[in-house]
């Protein structure tokens, strides 16, 4: 298990950044972090790493204490691998090269399989010969995340691993990194703003703002019962609707509102939640349509296009 415990960290300018974190994440499962930029999702990374030392508090993986740099002449736990945004490859060698970095010469054919197994999980096989220079982006995000799995940590920490990707692509890797993490029970954490990395992959979910954590829990729990506006909004567009609308009790500490999603508002021919339109948004399958209550936005979705200025009724439907 992977154990963090009343964690806090300050800049230099004794500026706190992280405040008393508490959390844990069992053997092969994945955490996702979550929160607004800035809110400390790369520092909480690089602190169960070891690259930082923390001012207080610790962190254990199994039964040894997670160290930092005042106590390793290299930071960085050896059994960890940490996925930064800047990918640190070596840009005059080959993807191939840049894989198989970390792993032994002595066994060059075990090497060679073992480089062409991770090129066909992240899809760049094709590339192997390629120097990392004159790959995109893209392209050479995937090529770091086949890098850091070569050795196959037993922690992996991802800091945006899928952000450069285009999103054809995005999608099946995605599957691919995250079905050979459990094949091989790997604990991961994982840093991002990307909802699918949450809600497909992630068994628990951490939100964080401005250093302090909100709320943990399942997936599931997290995204159908947020506790706030500000965790809900972290998974799309969000509207904070008076209960008595729905004649419910309130569902988050937002007092006497509902936090709904656009997907659980219908149209209906009456009800007692009148809406005006103000914008239509096509989504492929659906609309989404922004609407106004009472001087606040409201989002549903329909299947059809709605006319600005339209007034619409909405029931919530759970």
């Amino acid at each position: 298990m992977l154990k963090v415990k009343d964690l806090s960290f300050f800049y230099e300018n004794d500026k706190e950044i992280l405040k008393t974190i508490n959390f844990s994440v069992t053997k092969g499962n994945n955490l996702a972090i979550i929160g607004e930029s800035g809110c400390g999702k790369s520092t909480l990374l690089k602190l169960i790493y070891g690259l930082y030392d923390a001012d207080y508090g610790s962190i254990h993986w199994k039964e040894g204490l997670v160290t930092g740099p005042k106590f390793n002449l290299v930071p960085g736990m050896p059994y960890m691998k940490y996925l930064a945004q800047d990918f640190d490859l070596m840009p005059y060698v080959t993807v191939a090269e840049n894989v198989g970095k970390f792993l032994s010469n002595f066994f060059l054919e075990d090497k060679k399989a073992r480089i062409d197994e991770l090129l066909d999980v992240v899809e760049m096989t094709e590339f192997e010969m390629v120097k990392a220079k004159f790959l995109s982006g893209g392209q050479m995000q995937r090529v770091a995340l086949a890098k850091v799995l070569a050795k196959e940590p037993e922690v992996l920490l991802l800091d945006e691993p899928f952000s450069h990707i285009d999103n054809f692509r995005k999608n099946s890797l995605r599957r691919k990194i995250f079905q050979y993490l459990k094949e091989k029970q790997i604990t991961c954490v994982i840093a991002t703003h990307d909802v699918q990395d949450v809600l497909s992959f992630s068994d628990e979910v951490l939100v964080m703002k401005n250093g302090e954590l909100l709320e943990t829990g399942t997936t599931q729990s997290i995204y159908q019962e947020p506790q706030s506006f500000y965790t809900a909004s972290l998974f799309g567009e969000v509207s904070k609707i008076p209960a008595h609308y729905f004649e419910l009790q309130p569902t988050s500490e937002e007092e006497d509102f509902v936090l709904c999603y656009p997907h659980e508002l219908q149209l209906v021919e009456r009800s007692a939640l009148r809406v005006k339109v103000l914008k239509s948004y096509f989504s492929g399958s659906h609309y989404l349509v922004e609407a106004q209550h009472d001087g606040e936005k409201v989002y549903f979705n329909s299947t059809v296009e709605i006319n600005k200025n339209e007034e619409v009724f909405l029931r919530l439907n759970r």
